[in-house]
């Protein structure tokens, strides 16, 4: 999967700006302006799997890389 140069910066941008323990992916998923049922649509999981991993509680490496993939951040 490529990656352009803003998604990098999006990317950067976010991990530097929000505070650590936030949920880095509700973050980001706002900032593109993706509701939960969106990104849910995108990356093939249900909106309580989109809640849960952006309440940490869910930290299925699978889940993880499916939204990392929608929201164009890198899977790493």
């Amino acid at each position: 999967m490529s990656h352009t140069g803003s998604d990098h910066t999006l990317a950067q941008t976010c991990t530097s700006s929000v505070p650590v323990g936030a949920d880095l992916f509700r973050q980001v998923r706002e900032a593109k302006g993706y509701s939960r049922e969106d990104l849910a649509v995108t990356c093939g999981l249900t909106v309580d799997e989109i809640e849960d991993l952006e309440l940490g509680n869910n930290a299925s490496p699978a889940h993880l890389r499916r939204v990392a993939a929608a929201l164009g951040l890198p899977s790493e």
